[in-house]
Order: structure tokens, then C-alpha cells, then sequence
């Protein structure tokens, strides 16, 4: 079993200095931590893989594709491969847990 806790992940991130850490590697995904703060700007380009957010904490505005969304604590967002996605208007630090499958990079 792996189990990990939240608040060791976001210190081991903040500790390397970036801002994304996986923490999850194996044959079908891969699951990782992003991290933005308030008024950062979002840099992702499409990604190969479909992927899932699931916002930690925090509250920004998504767009996938065409379509505009505002998430917050608890929101899920499913971008398939390929498409253009960015969060934006980040008005709280935003920590979401991506999951991409298959395994990213």
C-alpha cells in the first residue's frame, strides 16, 4: 500500500522548489500535486494524457477548450488529451491533485 498525507506532499513540493510533484507512478496513471497561488498564471500546455483534477483548496477559474468554469475546495475536472486547459483568475492559492492516465511524461 502507499498512503500519503497532504500536508507532507505540499512541504516536499514547496521543498524542490516547483510546482508540481508526483508522487504517484505506475503502469495505467500517475498522480501528482500542482500548486498555484493567488495571482500566478497557470503555464500548462495540452498534455498527451487525459487527466482529473480534484481542487484541494483554494478557488480560480478553468477553462478547457471553450469552456469556463469556477472551481473551489472539493471540484473535479476532467480535461481529455489534447485539449488546451489553463486555470485562471486564481483568487486563493490553488492546490489540486491531478491523476493522468496513462502515467505523464
Amino acid at each position: 500500500m502507499k498512503a500519503f498525507r497532504l500536508d507532507e506532499l505540499e512541504a516536499e513540493r514547496a521543498a524542490n522548489d516547483g510546482a508540481y510533484l508526483q508522487f504517484v507512478r505506475e503502469r495505467n496513471m500517475s498522480v501528482g500535486l500542482y500548486a498555484l497561488d493567488a495571482g500566478e498564471l497557470d503555464p500548462q500546455q495540452p498534455h498527451r494524457q487525459d487527466e482529473v483534477y480534484f481542487v484541494v483548496s483554494g478557488r480560480a477559474s478553468i477553462t478547457v477548450g471553450t469552456e469556463t468554469t469556477q472551481v473551489g475546495r472539493g471540484s473535479v475536472v476532467y480535461v481529455p488529451a489534447g485539449v488546451a486547459h489553463k486555470f485562471h483568475h486564481i483568487t486563493e492559492d490553488l492546490r489540486v491533485m491531478v491523476v493522468f492516465s496513462p502515467p505523464e511524461g
